[in-house]
């Protein structure tokens, strides 16, 4: 039986996890996924549940990836996305959260721009809340994925070098893995242009750099990261063709680093930007056993959050 190691109600944020919980996720996740590969990919762990997606922001992947979990775990998932629901008549997040526990589901998984949201609604609300990522501040599945990706790659995750490269003033992701990666023991590294590294972040824990060539070549792991211009007020960059080629991983930047480095990307890509299509396509990257690895490791969040037994 796995061990139920997670004593909390909710996953807000990486911060929040000891290295014991962190391990605990990891662990089922690695049990978890063997569900996804059988003829039929469901086990009633978590039948008679109820667990809701509340999505205020765009998302292909991290929204499939819950909703696959919930059912694979026997569980109802429903999912409301902010255009669909009353936000667009005026209605406040608090009395949509409100209005939801009043139908008594079990968890609710929220995705939301404003930092500091998921915090909020955890307070009010009985029913256990996910943090799916809210505004630039936190999406701690997606560090968890990532935790899992190299650990399946390295064997390890403590002594390796992580150099993540991109915005990393409005990535969430990056913040996350941050804390994850330096709770895991492993050293990190953040890579950008100065206009895109955030002041002060280096009390993080972290090593900061402006040259993407020198930084990769004792990297173990390489984390790519898009442009989040969604989220930036005013212009951080000259134009797209000059980040890429300063800060664009390609084949050709990708030969200074170790011939083990493993690539991961968040998704969603912008090939040719951040990446070249022939590194995102390469025997280096682990894109898409992220993916993989994030359904897995949501599922294994609904099992120590809403009381799972095997």
């Amino acid at each position: 039986m796995i061990d139920n190691a997670i004593k909390r109600k909710d996953l807000l944020g990486m911060d929040d996890l000891t290295v014991d919980e962190i391990e605990a996720v990891l662990e089922t996740a690695e049990k978890l996924k063997e569900v996804s590969q059988r003829d039929i990919k469901k086990v009633p762990t978590l039948r008679g549940k109820t667990i809701i997606n509340l999505f205020f922001e765009p998302s292909t992947r991290t929204r499939t990836s819950f909703e696959l979990a919930a059912k694979r775990m026997s569980a109802d998932a429903i999912n409301i996305s902010a255009s669909a629901s009353s936000v667009v008549k005026g209605e406040t997040l608090i009395d949509t959260a409100m209005n939801l526990e009043a139908m008594n589901p079990d968890a609710v998984v929220i995705r939301h721009p404003s930092p500091g949201a998921p915090h909020i609604i955890s307070r009010l609300l009985k029913s256990s809340v996910v943090n799916a990522g809210d505004g630039a501040h936190e999406h701690p599945t997606q560090a968890l994925l990532d935790l899992m990706t190299v650990k399946e790659k390295k064997k390890r995750l403590s002594g390796l070098q992580v150099v993540i490269v991109g915005d990393i003033t409005h990535s969430r992701v990056a913040r996350s893995n941050i804390i994850g990666f330096k709770k895991s023991g492993a050293k990190v590294r953040v890579v950008g242009a100065p206009t895109l590294i955030p002041y002060g972040i280096e009390n993080m824990g972290v090593q900061v750099s402006y040259d993407l060539k020198e930084s990769i070549k004792d990297a173990d792991v390489i984390m790519m990261l898009r442009i989040q211009r969604e989220r930036q007020e005013g212009a951080l960059l000259p134009s797209l063709r000059e980040y890429s080629i300063r800060y664009g991983l390609d084949m050709e930047k990708l030969e200074d680093a170790p011939k083990d480095v493993i690539i991961l990307h968040p998704g969603p890509l912008n090939r040719g930007v951040e990446i070249s299509p022939e590194v995102a396509d390469s025997p280096y990257s682990l894109i898409l056993n992220q993916v993989s690895n994030g359904l897995a490791v949501r599922m294994a969040i609904f099992y120590h959050l809403l009381g799972g037994k095997e």
